[in-house]
């Protein structure tokens, strides 16, 4: 668990300090316009969403470290190559190869902690994990700031060498971690054998993947729609805070400072009380009405008669929405592990680990029109799209664990 959590924090420092200066570095650097940049990012994140599944098929085949460690290493040369693009069609490339590899690599370490760690362990150590991740993003974005200070093209190239050389070292740290034996072509027993059968009747043009599980693909979904809350506080508060509210503008440092020292430490903490399918079900609902709340609060902010009335409820509502993540996160881990087959954890993680990519991929449209041009009423419309999708995922566990227990049932009447 240590060596996960270590292999994360080192290329998450590299992340941190990515995100805080990729933007300006491929405008003022590359020279490319920002439609030019945004246009990009977003369909690189969608590709690498899509490539997220058979990269993670290949991670339950071949051994989720050797394909984390492949996809660690490819990350660091895509990284290094931003280096030398110096037109739209070259930087569209090498981003596309960035997002696949990011995604394919989410899904291999979540396979691999899958195979080491005990299935009650899980939700924790992915809390640990996460809490780490977070960690390493502030470093990250501590030395991405010293170089948006500096405002140079050798501060920012800097950067993005640092990150690639945090990504070796997350392949050398990697490395070092035990195997997990690859899902096996066949001879599996009877009752797996007549799992798998059953599975493909259901889904005959899915053969047996993650695309063929209409539960899990249906959770997938309500959880990418949760993970909208992540976007709401990077991209859309600070839009927010400058245009709607007469609260400072170092608010959104505050604010953005405030979640990831929150998740830091209490991250583990929110995550033991989820243990089981129920508590993780429970612990979506009460994230979509914390979020609910806090999408209310965010709103209040823009009617404070002063600055510091304004800061005060903003916090307020940061602090809420920060409890809402860290309850969304708790139940989407025990989720996407406990639902998925033993064998499969790749390509499953590869599904439902990056929801991530298609909000990031959705946010800039959806969250600008609901907050920054409709306002107050945006905010009510987006709360409630949480609470309702909080509210559907306990239903969605019942139809993957109904339809889990079919085939066993059916096994054991032959």
């Amino acid at each position: 668990m240590h060596r996960l959590a270590a292999a994360q924090l080192t290329n998450s420092i590299g992340d941190g300090a990515f995100y805080v200066t990729s933007a300006l570095y491929f405008t003022r650097v590359v020279g490319l316009t920002a439609t030019q940049v945004g246009l990009g990012l977003t369909i690189g994140w969608a590709i690498g969403f899509l490539a997220g599944v058979p990269l993670g098929h290949l991670a339950d085949r071949r051994g989720p470290r050797s394909i984390a460690v492949l996809l660690a290493i490819a990350t660091a040369v895509a990284i290094s190559s931003f280096l030398f693009v110096r037109s739209f069609p070259a930087f569209l490339i090498a981003v596309c190869v960035y997002t696949s590899c990011q995604c394919g690599l989410t899904g291999a370490r979540q396979a691999l902690l899958a195979g080491l760690v005990a299935p009650e362990l899980r939700t924790k150590t992915r809390a640990v994990i996460q809490a780490a991740v977070n960690g390493g993003i502030a470093i990250g974005a501590s030395l991405g700031g010293l170089a948006l200070y500096l405002d140079t093209p050798a501060a920012y190239m800097t950067v993005f060498g640092i990150d690639a050389l945090s990504f070796l070292i997350c392949a050398a740290i990697l490395r070092a971690v035990p195997e997990v034996s690859p899902a096996p072509s066949d001879g599996a027993p009877l009752a797996h054998a007549f799992y798998t059968r059953q599975r493909t009747r259901r889904s005959s043009s899915s053969k047996e993947t993650v695309l063929g599980d209409r539960p899990y693909l249906l959770l997938a979904l309500l959880n990418t729609i949760m993970l909208l809350n992540v976007p709401l506080i990077t991209l859309a508060t600070p839009l927010w805070i400058v245009q709607h509210t007469d609260a400072p503008r170092w608010m959104v440092s505050a604010i953005l400072l405030l979640n990831t020292v929150s998740v830091v430490l209490f991250q583990v903490r929110v995550a033991r009380q989820v243990t089981s399918l129920h508590t993780a079900a429970r612990s979506m609902r009460h994230a979509g009405m914390l979020l609910l709340v806090s999408c209310v609060v965010f709103a209040l902010s823009a009617l404070g008669t002063s600055g510091w009335i304004a800061a005060a409820i903003l916090l307020i509502a940061a602090l809420v929405q920060t409890l809402g993540e860290m309850m969304q996160s708790a139940g989407a881990w025990e989720i996407s592990f406990a639902l998925a087959p033993p064998h499969k954890q790749g390509q499953y993680q590869g599904l439902f680990g990056n929801g991530l990519a298609v909000a990031r991929v959705i946010a800039p449209l959806m969250l600008t029109s609901l907050i920054v041009t409709w306002g107050i009423p945006g905010w009510i419309l987006l709360g409630a799209i949480f609470a309702i999708t909080g509210l559907l995922v306990g239903p969605a566990v019942r139809w993957a664990q109904r339809q889990a227990a079919e085939p066993k049932l059916a096994c054991s009447l032959r």
